[in-house]
């Protein structure tokens, strides 16, 4: 059950983890690199709660699935604090801590 629609949608959201971290070093201003990381990561982070409805309501469920998942969502957290990190919008030691949890 590699190729469900839920698994794709997770594989998604891990194939969009460059994207949101490569808006930052796009010429651009910095409230638009903002705006649009923002929307990014709020798409990536509806397709968590929709892979995971889907699975249930089409009955997909998989221990495959049920794996990638959460290191999914480690990576996203784990990518928007480093790149919050070196913005220096979020202190090293908060950041190791989550990181640190995750």
């Amino acid at each position: 059950m590699f190729l469900t629609l839920p698994t794709l949608l997770t594989w998604a959201r891990i194939v969009a983890i460059p994207l949101i971290v490569g808006v930052f070093y796009l010429d651009l201003l910095p409230a638009h690199q903002n705006l649009i990381a923002t929307m990014l990561f709020i798409v990536v982070a509806l397709t968590d709660w929709l892979d995971g409805y889907l699975a249930r309501k089409l009955n997909q469920t998989s221990s495959f699935g049920a794996f990638l998942d959460p290191v999914a969502d480690k990576l996203m957290v784990c990518s928007a604090l480093l790149v919050l990190l070196k913005l220096q919008r979020v202190d090293a030691f908060v950041a190791l801590v989550i990181i640190g949890r995750e």
